[in-house]
């Protein structure tokens, strides 16, 4: 004997039942198949239900709408000449339940009898139309009413079915069937004969009762997907079927969640020692998941992560509590008595607090009732009134082989933590079978896929990455990334996704990453720019893995960074400012980095693609001091100094290193030695010294004219005028045999830039281009500095500096 069960997706049109037929023609005989309501009519029931109890005339039409489907489907399934008797049956039973209906309407009101009465026609007409086309198939298929041989109380909507007496009546009824009984699933009666429901997933534990009374060599669920999955694929993309599962891994997932299963389903047939296996009616070929007494054969730790969503907490405590024995007791004897369910529990080691989790819908009855019951304890401040939290959820990691391997509760609440996700409850069985979390429902998407990332994934790392700013740097940046992304996927294990773009105008965004071959003319599809528009979006994304990328000069968007690592979302930036600024609110940024474990990165911000900072980190971090650091910082004044001969106006020198991304948008910042100041600024705090901008000496070279410019032109129209002093500049330093450097250096706690002439010889003469160098003294290299040397300036190289910060901080 086979126990089969189709769900209501697996018979919601004509196609579908078709696609049922051939997978029991291809089951062994004899076979029972257990059917829900057609898919969508139970809820149309309910609907027709709560219309007639609420006097709404409206319930004619959800009745209509009833009649129609099952017309339809007798009429999709049956040839001509076998219809009559099959749609005189279907009509009686909506007959009766019009009656039904009507009486509710007519009273205005309905009793949860009544309900179930109503609610039962929705699997007694989907098993006797499947049953008819069957047999009009070529099946020796015949039909038996459950509620004959389901056996139950009078708890009608959630009815406890009495198994010994139903198995009895099973094996009787059925003694000398067809090869082939089609029954319907959710419904039985009481002694009585009254009709009751099951409740929810009754289908399931109808088949489940079936194959536990016939001794059945299987139980087959047949629904709309291919098994068990380690997470639900809705939620988690990657999510894939679990092969084999034993009864309490199945049974733990199910409880917590995942609905292809219920978990009334799995006891007859755990206490039977039948195997039970879920297939997918629409990819029968798919060997979907097969659940059994045996332990998961391949050892694995975790099976399954599932949640339960809508849950709320109540907490009751006090000083009162401690030490006072039966607490605890009268605590659950009120949930107990207002028929509450407890879905988790937490009490502190202390016994000053027990903390609970319920469905939400439970929330404001239990809170009262316990309220009530304490009244005296917070009358004297013994306890205080019951605190409650909603909008929340459990996840939990399910499997059999967990108690065997220890740190999987760190590894577990770590991974959350690195995103942020905030832990509200903890609970672990004895059986260490599961470990659940109490965490904001708004976090559940993230959590569920960080946590499959971490336990079953080939630890291939998504980055999600948000960039601001995509002219001259971000657009090369998004192309390095483009180009790198297989690479980075194949060889490193990480992807790579561009979810938000933005520049001063526009800013658009793709949950699943935009595609890059496109993204300007999807950025200039996108909404109207807003920075903090920008970063609500970012949070409400809620992606893991999340990383902000700063490309600007903006002072407004360096002060943002804060609220991104406040969110446990790393910051990657180009941009000078936030390091550059007051040392408290530097300080404020590094440790909001340590606090929420998260990456801010900054190493374009010294030397563009250069490693510079990373070399100074490290020095330090390996315990030697830094002494003295000597350097040419500027890429754009190296190269301006560099092709100043003399020949051609200064100007235009200046012009052509900005049309050439060597020069800050505002070439002043770079030629008034600002950006130098804050560069070598960094370094000292890099190296421990609490410095501010004002104690960093300048000597600039400018015409003071040039200085006080008001606008760009006006400064372009000063350097014109000042080509007299450029070139005396340039012609003393010449006729010394030397060359015009702006150096940066610190040296015992002080730090200064400058324009001096450098003697052939000296590490700086010969410097090209846009070259940046930095000697450090140390400890270690006292007489030969560590040199750091390379292309300093230049959009490419400033992208590929950024660009290994997101690798940096994708490793982390």
């Amino acid at each position: 004997m086979i126990v089969l069960k189709f769900g209501g997706t697996s018979v919601a049109t004509p196609e579908s039942i078709a696609s049922t037929l051939a997978i029991v023609k291809a089951t062994e005989t004899p076979a029972l198949v257990v059917v829900s309501a057609l898919g969508g009519i139970t809820d149309l029931l309910v609907k027709a239900t709560q219309q007639a109890a609420a006097q709404d005339e409206a319930w004619r039409e959800s009745l209509e709408a009833i009649e129609s489907r099952h017309l339809d489907t007798v009429r999709g399934l049956l040839p001509p000449q076998g219809q009559p008797a099959v749609v005189g049956k279907v009509k009686k039973d909506l007959n009766t339940l019009e009656t039904l209906l009507e009486g509710s309407f007519l009273i205005g009101e309905t009793t949860p009898k009544i309900q179930d009465k109503i609610l039962s026609y929705g699997e007694l007409l989907s098993s006797f139309i499947i049953a008819s086309y069957y047999s009009g198939q070529g099946l020796q298929a015949g039909f038996r009413d459950s509620r004959k041989l389901i056996r139950t109380d009078n708890t009608y909507g959630n009815a406890r079915v009495a198994e010994d007496n139903t198995y009895a009546l099973v094996r009787e009824a059925l003694d000398g069937s067809p090869p082939i009984v089609v029954l319907p699933g959710f419904i039985g009666a009481t002694p009585e004969g009254h009709t009751t429901t099951l409740g929810r997933g009754g289908s399931d534990y109808t088949a489940a009762l079936y194959a536990a009374a016939t001794g059945a060599s299987e139980l087959q669920i047949w629904t709309d997907v291919s098994g068990m999955y380690t997470a639900n694929p809705r939620v988690v993309p990657q999510a894939r079927p679990i092969a084999v599962i034993s009864y309490e891994e199945a049974m733990e997932l199910s409880h917590f969640g995942a609905k292809v299963l219920y978990p009334p389903t799995i006891r007859p047939v755990l206490q039977a020692g039948i195997p039970l296996s879920i297939r997918n009616t629409f990819d029968p070929k798919a060997p979907g998941t097969r659940i059994e007494a045996s332990a998961n054969g391949a050892g694995r730790t975790v099976r399954g992560i599932s949640y339960v969503p809508e849950i709320g907490l109540l907490s009751l405590e006090g000083p009162g509590m401690v030490g006072i024995p039966g607490v605890s007791r009268r605590f659950f004897e009120v949930l107990s008595a207002e028929r509450i369910n407890v879905v988790l529990i937490t009490q502190a080691s202390s016994e000053h607090s027990l903390c609970a989790g319920i469905h939400e819908k439970d929330l404001a009855r239990a809170a009262s009732a316990l309220d009530e019951a304490f009244a005296f304890e917070r009358s004297k401040g013994e306890v205080k009134p019951v605190l409650v939290e909603n909008g929340l959820s459990i996840v939990a990691l399910v499997g059999d082989q967990m108690k065997h391997h220890q740190g999987l509760s760190g590894k577990m609440f770590s991974a959350l933590g690195r995103n942020n996700v905030n832990i509200r409850a903890i609970a672990q069985g004895a059986s260490e079978r599961n470990i659940s979390a109490v965490i904001a429902s708004s976090d559940v998407k993230k959590a569920l896929n960080t946590l499959h990332e971490e336990f079953f994934e080939e630890r291939i790392k998504p980055l999600n990455l948000f960039i601001m700013g995509v002219g001259n740097v971000g657009s090369r940046l998004l192309a390095q990334i483009r180009n790198q992304q297989h690479y980075l996927s194949a060889q490193h294990r990480l992807q790579l996704r561009v979810v938000g773009i933005s520049n001063s105008r526009k800013m658009v965004f793709a949950e699943d990453g935009l595609d890059l071959d496109q993204w300007e003319r999807l950025l200039e599809n996108g909404i109207p720019a807003d920075p903090d528009a920008f970063y609500q979006t970012v949070r409400t994304l809620n992606l893991r893995n999340a990383l902000f990328v700063d490309n600007t000069a903006s002072e407004s968007i360096a002060g943002g960074y804060a609220r991104y690592l406040q969110g446990s979302i790393a910051v990657v930036t180009c941009n000078k400012i936030a390091c550059s600024a007051a040392y408290g609110e530097y300080a404020r940024l590094k440790g909001l980095a340590r606090t929420y474990g998260v990456p801010f990165l900054f190493e374009t911000n010294v030397g563009a693609g250069l490693p510079v900072i990373d070399t100074l980190k490290n020095l330090v971090l390996s315990g030697d001091r830094i002494h003295r650091i000597q350097a040419v910082l500027s890429g754009s004044l190296n190269y301006i100094l560099n092709t100043y001969t003399g020949e051609r106006p200064f100007v235009e020198i200046v012009k052509e290193a900005r049309e050439e991304g060597y020069t800050e948008p505002d070439p002043r910042i770079d030629l008034s030695g600002v950006d130098v100041m804050r560069k070598i600024l960094i370094l000292a705090r890099e190296s421990g010294h609490g410095l501010e901008l004002d104690d960093i000496g300048n000597r600039g070279f400018l015409p003071q004219g040039a200085l006080e410019a008001p606008a760009l032109e006006g400064f372009y129209e000063a350097l014109q005028a000042g080509e007299p002093h450029f070139q005396a500049l340039y012609n003393n330093a010449t006729r010394g045999g030397k060359l015009l450097r702006f150096v940066a250096e610190f040296n015992a706690g002080k730090a200064w830039v400058g324009l001096e002439e450098v003697p052939e010889g000296h590490d700086f003469f010969s410097l090209k281009g846009s070259d940046n160098i930095v000697l450090f003294y140390t400890d270690r290299y006292r007489e030969q500095p560590l040199v750091v040397k390379g292309a300093g300036a230049g959009a490419e190289v400033t992208a590929s500096g950024i660009f290994a910060d997101i690798i940096r901080a994708g490793k982390v």
